[in-house]
């Protein structure tokens, strides 16, 4: 199966021999591709996009937008109609729109029985028609409250949906009226694309929900996520003479819309690309572009996660995880090599971003906000004195950054690439190619659910306890057809290693490995050899013998002569820590032995809670070594216990030497390798067998640098070469 031909790959298609000669009923329905196109272009489509001239605006009506997503019968079981408190505790929490006072204090002045659709509007200035012929555009998206957040995160889910490209347009004025002119235009084709938006939002208007009930709906506008680019630069225009030069903004008669309130940054741009511009550029001032790049080169390379092998200060272009990958190891990448209050003002700022990314806000959140803010705004004066914050004409003493100021306000793919690029009638191209595609997706769920004879209305269903499908297409064809599932386009489910995983204790953890181990059958001495543990019999021993007496199930089965199956990685899945009922992806954990890539082995680490030698249960660092099963050989009758029944951990431990209190400007743990003695004073790693359901969850340390990284770039594996580690 072949997707997304060009017109010209479709000509060639039908012109293939085998095409010819097929039986009528598998020959394509078509014979040209105009018939194709045309029949493409005579679907229905609920709202058309259109164009305006001399100016080359590609727009469609935004309440016909906010119809078609306020109706789609996918999002049936992610909408929410009504303004709600949410309380946990002593605390209120904050986190969809309905759940905000603004909720509550618009719905006290609509009728009764109305509903708020909460209009949600983006800007971008990403240029989509770079290389049309000098013809530039920037693309306005609009999404709705009603549908959760958790859905609206995901542009693959198409919960935002583009409502016009709005044009750049160069006048022939003098250079100095250039940005007065292009905001003007701007606000004015907003004004045009908006106004039945705004009639609605003071007059009402009746739409139908994915239930078919009709609603009584007004439509405020709640937020306009914009890209504060070119902020700096707008806004000395703007303070030249005291005015933005726009005198009618859009939102000038949409009622109930405050700019103070719906004017809000989003996490890319606001808080990633200033973490980009700014806070990782002056610990690259400080600590050293070649030094910092070793500090991220020699670091442990986890599954899934981005390795900065060539360093981070010469990659150009980063996305969203990148940054993030970034923030979770900088504090302690930089740690030693530069002062301790220079650390705790990049901590700040990076604990304010990790913050404003949590889904739920409660007062003690928006507090610890205004407290990391806080603490940087104490500490920055470090950064100054290090002569790291540096402009075009060298070092700066001040922070007026615009970006900075925005973090105040926190208390998808080019579908124009199969145009004719040089051509006239450019912008109908655009409508017609934006028209096919949306008609082409309604059309492909439609024959799905029509050809098998299922209902066009998404019946509510009880929420799942724990939900791994957050694409509600998918969600909702896997209900009344299940074998389609693989006809849905999107994000696929996250795999559920709890249905039929090894579960903790608690039930909160699942784990899994391979059906088919890496190793079927290792004897004891050829495990000890090849992961080099000269301590794993006497650890095997001593683990059945504990557990034999804590369960009181004893077994004869003797470890010297029985053997192993053996696995290199496993996988390790959690709940959401912001959202309890959401399954996270799986992290996979390694332990893969000595070899000519990982002459030391390439093992992670990861947190336990195991019982310690006080008889409380206790928390511990430790390296995984081996992970393995005992197997019994064939013929023999012997059962295991239910201890050796899942699978079980070597590991090597770490020791704790201190706590966050003790460093409160990195405010993380410390540990290092923990080392034991035999009778002949034998120094080794501490080490123990323990049941893989003790695992907590994986952790990444990150070495104690101390001044200078550089002479530990040529070892290979710094957990097993270096002493102590910062984990958070």
């Amino acid at each position: 199966m072949v997707e997304n031909l060009t017109q010209t790959q479709i000509i060639k298609f039908l012109k293939v021999k085998w095409v010819n000669f097929n039986t009528p009923r598998e020959r394509p329905s078509f014979t040209t591709k105009d018939q194709l196109l045309d029949w493409m272009d005579s679907l229905p489509c609920f709202t058309e996009w259109r164009t305006t001239h001399p100016i080359e605006l590609i727009w469609r009506d935004a309440l016909e937008v906010v119809k078609q997503l306020f109706s789609n019968p996918a999002f049936a079981n992610h909408m929410t109609y009504t303004p709600h408190v949410i309380n946990i505790g002593n605390q209120r929490e904050y986190g969809d729109y309905m759940s905000a006072d603004m909720a509550w204090k618009i719905q006290d002045h609509l009728p009764v029985g109305a509903t708020q659709v909460p209009i949600i509007l983006g800007s971008d200035k990403t240029h989509v028609t770079r290389i049309t012929g000098g013809l530039e555009m920037n693309p306005v998206f609009l999404t709705i409250s009603n549908i959760d957040s958790d859905i609206r995160s995901k542009a693959t889910l198409r919960a935002w949906r583009c409502i016009a490209y709005m044009p750049i347009a160069k006048f022939r004025v003098h250079p100095d009226y250039q940005t007065v002119l292009q905001a003007r235009l701007w606000h004015k084709c907003m004004d045009l694309v908006l106004a039945n938006l705004k009639a609605a939002a003071l007059d009402r208007c009746f739409m139908p929900d994915p239930s078919r009930y009709i609603r009584y709906a007004f439509t405020p506008l709640v937020a306009h996520v914009f890209d504060p680019w070119d902020l700096d630069r707008f806004q000395k225009a703007a303070k030249a003479v005291n005015l933005s030069g726009v005198h009618m903004p859009y939102w000038c008669d949409w009622i109930y819309a405050c700019p103070s309130v719906f004017l809000a940054g989003e996490i890319l741009h606001t808080c990633f690309k200033f973490f980009a511009d700014h806070p990782l550029q002056w610990t690259k001032e400080a600590v050293g572009a070649h030094e910092l790049d070793n500090r991220f080169i020699v670091q442990h390379k986890w599954v899934g996660m981005r390795h900065f092998a060539k360093g981070v200060t010469h990659v150009k272009q980063m996305m969203g995880c990148e940054y993030r990958e970034i923030q979770r190891t900088i504090i302690a990448s930089i740690a030693g090599a530069i002062s301790p209050q220079f650390v705790h003002a990049i901590r700040a700022i990076v604990e304010f971003i990790y913050l404003a990314q949590n889904p739920v806000h409660s007062p003690e959140m928006l507090r610890a906000m205004e407290r990391a803010l806080s603490d940087f705004h104490v500490c920055k004066g470090a950064i100054i004195e290090a002569k790291a914050r540096k402009g075009k004409k060298g070092v700066k003493e001040d922070f007026c950054i615009p970006k900075l100021e925005l973090l105040q306000s926190f208390k998808g793919t080019d579908p124009f690439s199969q145009t004719a690029r040089q051509s006239k009638d450019f912008t109908e191209q655009c409508m017609r190619l934006l028209n096919r595609q949306e008609s082409m997706e309604i059309f492909d769920l439609y024959a799905l659910l029509n050809s098998r004879g299922v209902s066009l209305v998404n019946d509510m269903h009880a929420e799942e306890e724990e939900v791994a499908v957050t694409n509600p297409a998918l969600a909702w064809v896997s209900h009344v057809l299940p074998d389609e599932v693989k006809s849905v386009h999107g994000p696929q489910p996250v795999r559920n290693h709890f249905l039929k995983g090894i579960l903790s204790g608690d039930a909160q953890t699942a784990f899994q490995v391979n059906i088919t181990p890496d190793y079927k059958s290792l004897s004891l001495a050829e495990i000890r050899i090849k992961y080099i543990l000269p301590n794993f019999d006497h650890s095997l021993t001593d683990f059945i013998a504990r557990s034999s007496l804590s369960s009181g199930e004893h077994t004869r089965w003797d470890p010297q002569y029985g053997c192993f199956q053996v696995w290199n990685k496993f996988c390790l899945q959690l709940h959401s820590a912001f959202q309890q009922h959401i399954i996270m992806p799986s992290r996979v954990v390694q332990a893969y032995p000595p070899s000519d890539e990982f002459p030391l082995g390439n093992c992670d680490t990861v947190l336990i809670d195991a019982m310690g030698i006080n008889g409380k249960m206790t928390s511990y660092v430790a390296q995984i070594q081996v992970i393995f099963q005992p197997v019994v050989r064939r013929g023999s009758n012997l059962e295991l216990p239910s201890y050796l029944s899942d699978p079980l951990l070597y590991v090597q431990f770490f020791r704790f030497i201190s706590s966050p209190e003790d460093c409160p400007e990195l405010a993380m743990w410390t540990v290092e390798r923990a080392y034991t003695q035999d009778q002949n004073d034998n120094r080794y790693r501490e080490g123990a067998v323990i049941r893989v359901t003790d695992v907590m969850h994986a952790v990444e340390l990150i070495p104690v640098y101390g001044e200078g990284s550089g002479r530990w770039c040529a070892l290979c594996n710094l957990l097993r070469t270096l002493q102590a580690f910062l984990f958070e």
